[in-house]
């Protein structure tokens, strides 16, 4: 039967009622979106969102959702519920908007992605999520059983609307399978992001001897050695053994380099010397002069 509001509502008053308005929330009442890969930190910026919110309240309104079970959950607007709750403001404004999963972890992600600094981690998993949610929207098909959206298209226009490549969307989701230690180090900057990537093929175990290795060694693996790495693992060789033999390897940038101005020895060289041949020749000559101090500390 129909209800008796709509028999005693007009078209406008109906069609009104769908349109998405602005209302007011407590923060408190407003979950966290699961699994929300992008980290919310207590930073000086979030100081400075809090000072603002504190004089002018929260200007731009949050997007939630409402949950089956009572109140609402966060897709986009986060940081504002943090600035606010810290702030102490018990009010904010959102916009409520019915939406699936798959429809919320896109907004979600998409949200965040236009942040200015976003770490390594958290573009991993946020990519994972939106591919994910992607894929499954891919795999719903019409009257007629038509697959609407492939993995690989998928990859391709997930990269494309973020401005990375499909192959480099592969690498950002490898991340995910770093324990969290060796993750975290990436983040930081202590292991370059394509070394990481090869490292994301070791076991857990195999990465928490890497770990042990490289907190006591004080080295990171350079991309041939973490190479080097997956290879032994793929063929079942990586023992603590081999890790800690690969890290003792002396990489090039390690090596200690001496530089002297060109201008001081160009004289003694006719334009155009190789390199490698005015190397050699400062060789030879620092040869004959160690020769000569040795003859002479024999005469004395």
């Amino acid at each position: 039967m129909t209800p008796l509001d709509d028999l005693f509502s007009t078209d406008e008053s109906r069609a009104e009622a769908q349109l998405e308005k602005v209302v007011t929330l407590n923060p408190a009442d407003i979950s966290d979106f699961p699994n929300h890969p992008f980290k919310v930190k207590q930073d000086e910026a979030m100081a400075e969102m809090v000072d603002s919110v504190k004089q002018y309240g929260v200007l731009v309104p949050a997007l939630v959702r409402p949950k089956a079970d009572g109140g609402y959950e966060m897709v986009a607007g986060h940081r504002r519920k943090c600035a606010a709750t810290l702030a102490g403001i018990t009010e904010m404004p959102c916009i409520v908007r019915n939406l699936t999963d798959d429809e919320a972890t896109i907004i979600m992600v998409d949200s965040n992605l236009q942040r200015e600094t976003i770490l390594p981690s958290e573009k991993a998993f946020a990519y994972k999520m939106k591919l994910e949610a992607m894929k499954r929207q891919g795999q719903r098909s019409d009257l007629t059983s038509t697959p609407l959206v492939s993995k690989s298209r998928s990859n391709e226009e997930l990269g494309q609307k973020n401005g990375d490549s499909r192959e480099q969307v592969r690498r950002f989701i490898r991340l995910t399978e770093l324990i969290p230690s060796v993750l975290d180090m990436v983040d930081s900057g202590k292991i370059a992001f394509r070394p990481a990537v090869e490292l994301s093929y070791l076991s857990k175990e195999q990465q928490q001897s890497l770990y042990d290795t490289m907190e006591c060694e004080d080295c990171t693996p350079s991309l041939a050695q973490a190479i080097k790495m997956k290879e032994f693992s793929r063929d079942g060789k990586l023992t603590e053994e081999v890790i800690l033999s690969i890290m003792q390897e002396e990489k090039p940038n390690q090596r200690e380099q001496f530089k002297m101005p060109k201008e001081r020895i160009s004289k003694y060289f006719a334009p155009g010397t190789p390199a490698q041949k005015i190397e050699d020749t400062i060789i030879k000559a620092l040869e004959l002069y160690r020769r000569r101090e040795r003859q002479r500390d024999m005469e004395r």
